[in-house]
């Protein structure tokens, strides 16, 4: 890491406050070597470019090469031991596998439990990997990140019963697995981000209540972008105010015009306003744990991500987001190239360790 890229994670942490909207609190982080708004960052923008050269003209959708393009290598920007544990978790279904990462601690640490991106039908824990281990080392707290079942394979519900097991489970093995149960969290990004707010609902629906903190980035929360009397997906939302088609584009990417998340996840198995699958749908969002949700400016999934965050306080949950200006979806696997990726991290282990200062650790 260069003295220049740690100067820009050092601007990027001096923007800590927000403001209240809609009874959110909203930390807006600045692109940060660009004064304008309305801006690319010059790093997503120099990766994009490259991307335009390497990629082949888009054929019809192929399912092996859309998993094949997905996660990014990144860099482990961990300073200390950080153990890494291959686990399988039982399931009726079928044993679960998942990754332990733990830094070296003798008390009982707090878990998160951790789920990938990839649209429900790809993403492995290989991209997550670096930044599951900084949060380890940044929040101390034990990650575990869940390769649950994809889709089509596996359609909906599969994933959702392997990332809830996997929560019972850690929950119930926490005298074994050396955390606190008392504080545990759920995390994820994109499909990831869903999983872990729909976690949360079924949690609270079964009156289990395991679940204390919600993380999530960049969530996908209405998978067919339909409105909502809160909700209307626009681009006139975005501020663009340089390179408007390139722009577009990106914002535009992972719209999901003929409803290809729809047949790969629910095979019509159930309906895309059912709040399992849509959790802005639910109306039985009062009760559910402190959220904190992370968006991306020009990311198509921004906008439900900040109809979600209204609802959610709406609901009486408390909730605060922080938007990443100039990012595009998916940052947090840019680990060590984009700044904004470290702090995000940073600013997931700050709300940790808040919210778990407080809560003592509970008896078995």
């Amino acid at each position: 890491m260069g003295q220049e890229y740690q100067q820009l994670v050092d601007r990027l942490a001096q923007k800590k406050t927000g403001e209240q909207q809609d009874g959110v609190e909203v930390v807006i982080k600045p692109v940060p070597d660009r004064t304008e708004s309305g801006v690319l960052d010059p790093r997503v923008f120099e990766v994009m470019m490259q991307q335009q050269q390497d990629s082949s003209p888009a054929g019809p959708f192929s399912l092996e090469a859309a998993r094949a393009g997905m996660g990014w290598i990144n860099t482990d920007l961990t300073t200390t031991d950080i153990t890494t544990e291959d686990i399988m978790i039982p399931s009726a279904e079928q044993s679960i596998p998942a990754r332990i990462y733990r830094p070296r601690s003798t008390e009982l640490l707090p878990v998160v439990v951790y789920f990938h991106g990839g649209g429900f039908f790809g993403g492995t824990l290989e991209p997550v990997e670096h930044p599951c281990r900084l949060l380890a080392e940044r929040a101390n707290v034990v990650v575990i990140s869940i390769d649950y079942r994809l889709a089509p394979e596996h359609p909906f519900p599969a994933g959702l019963n392997d990332c809830f097991t996997a929560v019972k489970w850690v929950y119930e093995q926490a005298d074994e697995l050396g955390i606190n149960r008392a504080q545990l969290a759920v995390a994820g990004d994109s499909a990831g981000g869903n999983l872990a707010t729909v976690c949360a609902l079924l949690d609270r629906e079964q009156q289990t209540e395991m679940i204390q903190y919600q993380v999530l980035l960049y969530p996908v929360v209405n998978l067919a972008a339909l409105p909502t009397d809160d909700f209307n997906w626009h681009l006139d939302a975005y501020e663009m105010n340089e390179n408007r088609e390139f722009l577009e584009g990106i914002v535009t990417a992972l719209e999901d015009t003929d409803g290809l998340l729809n047949r790969l996840y629910l095979q019509g198995t159930t309906d895309v306003q059912d709040p399992h699958v849509s959790p802005l749908f639910s109306d039985k969002l009062a009760g559910l744990p402190e959220a904190l949700i992370i968006t991306a400016e020009y990311d198509y999934l921004r906008l439900e991500g900040e109809a979600y965050g209204r609802k959610l306080a709406r609901a009486g949950v408390k909730t605060k987001r922080i938007q990443y200006n100039g990012m595009d979806h998916a940052f947090i696997e840019k680990l060590g190239q984009y700044p904004q990726a470290e702090d995000c991290i940073t600013e997931i282990a700050n709300g940790l360790k808040k919210r778990f200062a407080t809560t003592q650790p509970t008896g078995g």
